[in-house]
């Protein structure tokens, strides 16, 4: 069976991210982000969401691991700055529904949403510019960079929460992550 780890960075949604990997038949845990990658045994790693980018334990540490690597909004935002993008204030702020266009069709993560879905985001903060090695593949109105991804390495953010109701095809975010875990 397959092992999703939930890297807990105190967002308000965490454990909703667990949930939605359970439901889809997954063994999962949350692990607080104070636990180092050696302890935790997993077929893959989402870092969560949270409030403070100075409050990410380890979470960086699961970057350079091997596993596949979901990264929720603060997730995909710490993956950017530890690995060389740019992550900045955003100019919308606050929690919204939001269209977002997926740029890339045959990413693995986000491809099967195309052309476009409904999301719920916040976006106080996000990234300006992906690392050396990322493609954007989703942007909106309000945000640049929605999603982006490195198949490369297995790593893979999104701005947006698909762990929430209001995100009309979160769970296909997860499924397609699954499968990401399961081919590596």
């Amino acid at each position: 069976m397959t092992t999703i780890v939930v890297v807990d960075n105190h967002g308000q949604f965490t454990h909703l991210e667990r949930r939605a990997l359970r439901d889809l038949g997954v063994e999962t845990e949350l692990v607080d982000n104070e636990t180092p990658p050696e302890e935790v045994e997993a077929d893959g790693i989402v870092l969560s969401g949270g409030p403070d980018m100075d409050r990410i334990g380890h979470s960086a540490d699961y970057l350079r691991d091997g596993r596949p690597v979901l990264g929720i909004c603060l997730g995909m935002q710490l993956i950017a700055a530890e690995l060389g993008g740019r992550v900045e204030g955003g100019d919308y702020g606050g929690y919204a529904d939001v269209t977002v266009e997926i740029t890339d069709p045959d990413d693995p993560l986000v491809g099967s949403l195309a052309p476009e879905t409904r999301v719920w985001a916040s976006h106080a903060d996000e990234v300006r510019e992906v690392p050396e090695g990322f493609s954007r593949t989703a942007r909106s109105d309000v945000c640049g960079v929605e999603a982006m991804s490195d198949p490369e390495r297995a790593l893979y953010g999104v701005q947006w929460h698909p762990e929430v109701a209001h995100t009309e095809e979160g769970e296909a975010v997860f499924e397609n992550f699954v499968a990401i875990c399961e081919s590596a």
